[in-house]
């Protein structure tokens, strides 16, 4: 007997196969890296990588994630976006063959530190500060750090960036330039040029210039748009990789004046059925969703009403009048874009995803 609650997940492996090859046909002369940070995007680490496998390399910010992906992908390419934290870091990465993002010039003290007693041709990435302002260096800083590198031994060093709004007309422009033109001064001052990677996901799709010999896409690997919903994943040619169930476990009939969840927000004008929906936010269903989020129940598109509580939700069944107890429930995946929900939400595909909480069951297959 079941004894579970209805609320679970479903990811879907071959959706984040079709994906990397959809990376692969906008950037068809690079190397892809997959991002897997934040536990694969909520994906679950493992199942995400065995979904991606098709990879060239996974691309991620923890060093406990990479010790496990490294047990499981001995060969695997692994880059560390933030680089090392300090100087055990670094020497973990040097003993594993994981390549390392090196935004500042501390870090290239610790790399020169560990070289002097572990000599190490592990490729590494050099990353520029492009007008994010988060992670980066600056030109000369950039010189600096390459001829630096170079001289402790590390010879293969690709040039990295990262765009602050490359999902908007004209973003990369100004950006753009700055790393072309620290690219040209540090093959001025080191004689050669260097490999580059700069593309996230949404200059892998919208600016081919930057493709380099490495993009990294992330939110689309999963099958969200990096853009805004209306520019949806599925007109990208992109396959959601989660979706989100649960049931209906009540259904109720109010009349007019009948108020409905915490705050009584909702005060129902004419006579009704909702259906109570068993998730919440304690399963990662955003609590900032307001009335009028949409949900599917039957397949009919409805919408919720009222607060969203920490294990339930309720729903406005008028479009959906066969709905009784038992009827299943879509809160995002292959007919109902989690772009859209997070969008009504005010906020972003990733963060629903990453939400996702530990009590969710979840399963591998197609999505329903």
């Amino acid at each position: 007997m079941d004894m579970g609650r209805p609320t679970a997940a479903l990811i879907d492996l071959a959706a984040l196969g079709h994906n990397v090859l959809q990376a692969r046909r906008f950037a068809p002369h690079s190397q892809v890296w997959a991002v897997v940070k934040a536990n694969g995007y909520g994906h679950g680490l493992e199942r995400a990588c065995r979904g991606l496998a098709q990879a060239d390399g996974f691309a991620l910010v923890e060093f406990d994630a990479a010790q496990r992906l490294r047990k499981l992908e001995p060969q695997r390419p692994l880059l560390m976006l933030e680089g090392a934290f300090g100087a055990d870091d670094t020497e973990f990465a040097l003993r594993h063959g994981i390549r390392l993002t090196v935004h500042h010039l501390q870090q290239v003290h610790w790399l020169e530190q560990s070289a002097t007693h572990q000599p190490s041709d592990l490729p590494l990435n050099v990353k520029f500060n492009s007008g994010m302002n988060r992670l980066g260096m600056n030109q000369a800083e950039m010189i600096e750090a390459v001829m630096r590198l170079t001289r402790s031994g590390f010879k293969q060093l690709t040039l990295m960036t990262h765009f602050a709004d490359a999902d908007v007309p004209g973003g990369i422009e100004v950006p753009w330039q700055k790393f072309n033109a620290m690219h040209d001064a540090v093959a001025m001052a080191t004689g050669q040029r260097w490999p580059t990677s700069c593309s996230n996901s949404a200059a892998t799709i919208d600016h081919p210039q930057t493709h380099g010999d490495w993009v990294r896409p992330g939110v689309m690997m999963y099958g969200a748009t990096p853009f805004t919903a209306s520019r949806g994943a599925s007109t990208l040619g992109l396959r959601a990789a989660m979706g989100l169930y649960s049931t209906l476990i009540a259904v109720r009939d109010l009349v007019p004046g009948d108020a409905v969840g915490y705050g009584s927000t909702f005060v129902a004008s004419k006579p009704m059925r909702i259906g109570v929906v068993a998730c919440g936010y304690a399963d990662g269903y955003p609590r900032h969703a307001p009335t009028g989020t949409p949900v599917l129940v039957e397949g009919m598109r409805c919408s919720t009403v009222g607060r969203v509580a920490m294990d339930m939700m309720m729903v406005d069944l008028s479009a959906s009048p066969q709905a009784q107890l038992g009827s299943p429930v879509e809160l995002w995946g292959a007919h109902l874009a989690i772009d859209e929900v997070a969008a009504c939400a005010g906020t972003i595909g990733y963060e629903l995803m990453c939400a996702l909480a530990p009590r969710v069951a979840v399963d591998e297959g197609a999505l329903r």
